[in-house]
């Protein structure tokens, strides 16, 4: 598997424009077999891989004491991941991996699960919070949005939603 996955960040990386299961096959020395088998196609294989260069399982959320402070440093560091160019690369093939409108993405049913975190400690030190909904709305999905379609995301981009969202506290 992590022959595949290197291969396919591999070709991304390079900027190609035609990845295939035969050319990721190649490349991560298996059978093109073993491929098909596993995917339904290579934009599957696409979306599986950008997903694992996305997000890290096990990943950990801040704990700094302060909402205001656990979220600014969760999005900078999601921030500051996602516009390295090789995250970048990989959030793009999984935005043009994407044909149908899907029920879910493993993305952000993962900063889902964290952005809960952040809210269910924020709430029992009492302090009012947004939802959950409004995090990922209004922090997150604007940070993905700005890598995908190649707008700037400066130092201040993301202290910014933060501070916009928490307005939505109750």
């Amino acid at each position: 598997m992590a022959a595949i996955y290197a291969s396919v960040g591999q070709l991304v990386g390079e900027g190609a424009t035609k990845i295939s299961f035969p050319v990721i096959a190649e490349r991560a020395g298996v059978n093109p077999t073993t491929l098909y088998r596993r995917w339904a196609d290579v934009n599957v294989l696409l979306e599986e891989v950008a997903v694992a260069a996305l997000t890290r399982e096990g990943e950990s959320v801040p704990d700094t004491g302060s909402l205001e402070d656990d979220l600014t440093t969760w999005a900078n560091v999601i921030a500051s991941d996602i516009t390295r160019p090789e995250r970048t690369r990989y959030l793009r093939a999984m935005v043009s991996a994407r044909m149908d409108v899907v029920a879910s993405c493993p993305v952000m049913e993962t900063r889902h699960e964290q952005a809960a975190e952040i809210v269910r400690r924020a709430r029992e030190r009492g302090e009012p919070t947004p939802t959950v909904l409004q995090i990922l709305d209004h922090v997150i999905a604007p940070l993905y949005h700005r890598v995908a379609f190649a707008l700037e995301v400066d130092h201040d981009y993301a202290p910014r939603m933060v501070r916009d969202v928490l307005t939505m506290a109750r």
